[in-house]
């Protein structure tokens, strides 16, 4: 667990599972690949494996040590829903959240209909609690279908990450959705983003989930 970062909007990140593979265009600069695979081969590191897909049990249990409550960013380094990723052991990333649940967790994936499958059948007719939000990126107008999978997903708070944004998402239905995330690429090679992308993926009807959103629950990063 890495007790700072980078990243604007959270607060730490917790990596039970590093690794992942590419499966749309928003995926081919991916910061997470570029970090890991400088370290492939070198022995003895966490990234010796590059970014193959690892399961790190050994990190199960970090968010109960660390009493201090936090955001948590969950797999900043990987998909929790990657296909690869046993379902006893999406469980007991689970479990874990909801013991240490002072932390507030932040699960976001590209791989929205397992996720929405994974908390159909922890949950049943229930949802996961306030405290764990799960959350869907969506680069583009063609990948917005992720919406609609997580606007049925079992989750009591639901986010949207627009990043990297790189083209107009289109019309898209917001509403139930808690909190949203806008930014574009960085890092080398990084695809410009359009200021009116940007301001099209929130500038639409939205919220009507568990609380009305405020100015404050929409981040717009690296709009210049």
């Amino acid at each position: 667990m890495a007790s700072t970062t980078p990243i604007e909007w959270t607060d730490a990140t917790w990596n039970p599972v590093t690794g992942c593979t590419k499966i749309t265009r928003g995926c081919d600069f991916c910061y997470a690949e570029r970090f890991s695979e400088r370290f492939r081969g070198v022995p003895g590191h966490p990234f010796e494996n590059g970014f193959d897909l690892k399961l790190r049990p050994e990190r199960l249990a970090q968010p109960l040590s660390w009493r201090q409550p936090r955001r948590i960013f969950v797999n900043s380094m990987s998909d929790l829903f990657h296909k690869e990723v046993p379902r006893p052991f999406i469980d007991s990333v689970f479990d874990t959240m909801e013991a240490a649940d002072w932390h507030t967790y932040q699960v976001l994936t590209k791989r929205s209909s397992l996720m929405v499958r994974y908390l159909r059948g922890r949950y049943g007719a229930g949802k996961a609690p306030p405290h764990i939000w799960l959350g869907v990126s969506v680069e583009d107008a063609k990948n917005a279908v992720r919406v609609k999978h997580l606007k049925t997903a079992a989750a009591s708070v639901k986010f949207v990450s627009f990043e990297p944004l790189l083209a107009t998402v289109g019309k898209i239905d917001l509403k139930g959705i808690d909190w949203a995330i806008v930014g574009g690429e960085s890092g080398p090679g990084a695809r410009p983003m359009a200021e009116e992308w940007a301001i099209g993926a929130i500038e639409q009807p939205w919220g009507g989930g568990t609380r009305k959103p405020r100015d404050q629950d929409v981040i717009r990063l690296k709009l210049s």
